[in-house]
């Protein structure tokens, strides 16, 4: 008798040991928190004054930016985002920061405006179809649909194209 019960207190120790792995294990790896993008200091963002700064000392202070706009290179965008995600779920954004700064025709800066999560937009599409404007089609539609229509007149069905009746028009 007293083996079984050593072998009893072994087997609910590992029992423990396990469990309490197994709860660590899956509560340490159940939030995932990443960030994308330019790394936001505020002093920095702060100190690109309209009237004063230009392109130079502008990517001097903050860096090259995210993108540039395409028409006309007069804004300069820096985009710094932070997503949160549990385990296996789709990350979903958790603070947004948006910094456009405008410049004129000279490279001087004209303004710096923030955006916000306002501008996010959500986007829910619609099972696993997209909807199109035209004629909608069953399937014996688009599998015989064509029947009759290759070789219709000025498809290449016959005769040449010159007066003669020869490809040449002899």
């Amino acid at each position: 008798m007293p083996q079984f019960s050593r072998h009893n207190r072994r087997g609910r120790v590992v029992i423990a040991i396990g469990l309490s792995a197994l709860l660590l294990g899956t509560s340490a790896c159940t939030r995932i928190r990443t960030h994308q993008g330019y790394q936001v200091d505020k002093l920095l963002v702060d100190s690109v004054q309209p009237g004063i700064d230009n392109r130079a000392s502008v990517e001097g202070t903050l860096g090259r930016p995210s993108f540039v706009s395409q028409f006309g290179q007069q804004d300069w965008y820096y985009v710094s985002r932070d997503m949160r995600a549990l385990a296996f779920s789709s990350p979903k954004p958790v603070d947004q920061t948006v910094l456009r700064v405008r410049f004129d025709a000279a490279g001087n800066v004209v303004a710096v405006d923030r955006t916000g999560l306002d501008q996010v937009a959500s986007i829910s599409p619609m099972g696993d179809k997209t909807p199109t404007l035209g004629r909608h089609r069953s399937l014996f539609d688009e599998i015989f649909g064509n029947i009759g229509a290759v070789g219709a007149g000025g498809m290449g069905g016959g005769g040449g194209s010159g007066p003669g009746g020869g490809p040449n028009g002899s």
